[in-house]
């Protein structure tokens, strides 16, 4: 289930007022480009990939946290009902599906830990879940960048990026421009494309 566009922004306000941030802009710029990839393939929704977009880092309304917010998010989708926006709270991070290649802090409880590991192991990845990770990977709060200058961010922010995150990003760039039939930044026109 998951809640309406409307109700999905308020959220996401909501959160924000919580929690003031960059975040809450890359998640709209996030939610934008699932919404442009997904109206350009016949088998996803542009609606929901919107709302799942808007709502993938919703557990940052709870703090400053890093690998706590996968699971904050995950358990405040559930209290309300949202198992689908829950769900991409907790794939949106794990491209390989492991917390292996996870960057940034690990505070969380271990019941949190428990419960990452737990629901992730259980999930069998689809294009919703995809398509997240994609919009991670081009959103930045200013707009859309280029997956290898989000992945330099984060390297410079965190340290490291790991090889095999690096690689997955770029295959789900391919996997999405097969489906699409056209480069992903023309899909969302992301300015500057041809000079990456």
């Amino acid at each position: 289930m998951l809640p309406t566009r409307e109700q999905a922004e308020a959220l996401l306000r909501e959160a924000e007022h919580c929690n003031p941030g960059p975040w809450g802009d890359h998640s709209r710029v996030a939610a934008r480009c699932a919404e442009k990839i997904a109206r350009a393939c016949p088998d996803l929704n542009p609606e929901k990939a919107y709302i799942l977009g808007l709502l993938h880092d919703i557990g940052r309304k709870f703090g400053v946290r890093h690998l706590g917010h996968v699971s904050d998010g995950y358990t405040y989708m559930m209290s309300l009902g949202y198992d689908e926006a829950a769900r991409i709270c907790l794939t949106h991070s794990f491209h390989n599906q492991t917390l292996d290649d996870y960057i940034g802090k690990f505070d969380t409880t271990e019941e949190e830990l428990s419960l990452i590991q737990n629901r992730l192991s259980a999930i069998t990845m689809d294009d919703y879940d995809r398509l997240i990770q994609l919009c991670d990977s081009l959103a930045d709060a200013g707009g859309i960048v280029s997956i290898e200058e989000r992945m330099e961010d984060v390297r410079r922010r965190y340290g490291s990026y790991p090889p095999e995150k690096w690689n997955r990003n770029l295959e789900l760039k391919r996997y999405f421009e097969e489906k699409t039939g056209k480069d992903i930044y023309l899909v969302v026109e992301k300015t500057n494309c041809c000079t990456i």
